[in-house]
């Protein structure tokens, strides 16, 4: 078993009492149904597919109730945390943003796409935004192709969206 299925077996579980019985609720499940949602470690795809299908799930729910998303991440690739950040705009509810521990990098970017006035850091909490970091190989004339595109898109559109996001 990997480091991160050991820690995923440790999810604990709420117990709620309803009129047909007991039911047992993992923590994250149980706090979905309060529109609460978790950005917990690097950003990458599969994390970015899960918080869109959830953020997609809770507007089809109830399309004017916050959603709040809780960051503790230290960044993450440029794609994934887009996507997640378009989806952000895209849907109808106000999406208000939590730095809990830290928001780095990517993790900044996606605190600083909540709602206007919905932005919000815990005391203790730290963010850090830098200049893109990519990684790429092949021909000479592919990395310079893709430098090229992360240094003028990667760059121009990471400003772009935080000069926009100011309250």
């Amino acid at each position: 078993m990997s480091d991160l299925e050991e820690k995923l077996a440790l999810i604990p579980m709420v117990v709620e009492q309803t009129p047909r019985g007991e039911r047992a609720y993992d923590i994250y499940s149980r706090l979905l149904k309060d529109n609460v949602i978790f950005a917990v470690g690097p950003i990458e795809d599969h994390m970015a597919n899960l918080i869109i299908a959830q953020l997609l799930f809770l507007e089809s729910e109830n399309p004017s109730k916050d959603i709040f998303l809780y960051i503790n991440s230290p960044g993450g690739t440029i794609t994934s945390g887009l996507s997640i950040y378009d989806t952000m705009q895209f849907i109808k509810p106000d999406v208000s943003t939590i730095c809990v521990g830290q928001a780095s990098s990517m993790g900044a970017i996606l605190l600083a796409a909540g709602a206007k006035g919905k932005r919000y850091s815990l005391p203790n909490s730290r963010m850090m935004i830098h200049q893109p970091i990519s990684g790429f190989q092949g021909q000479a004339s592919d990395i310079d192709i893709h430098a090229k595109e992360v240094l003028n898109s990667g760059s121009k559109s990471i400003i772009y969206l935080l000069i926009n996001r100011k309250n």
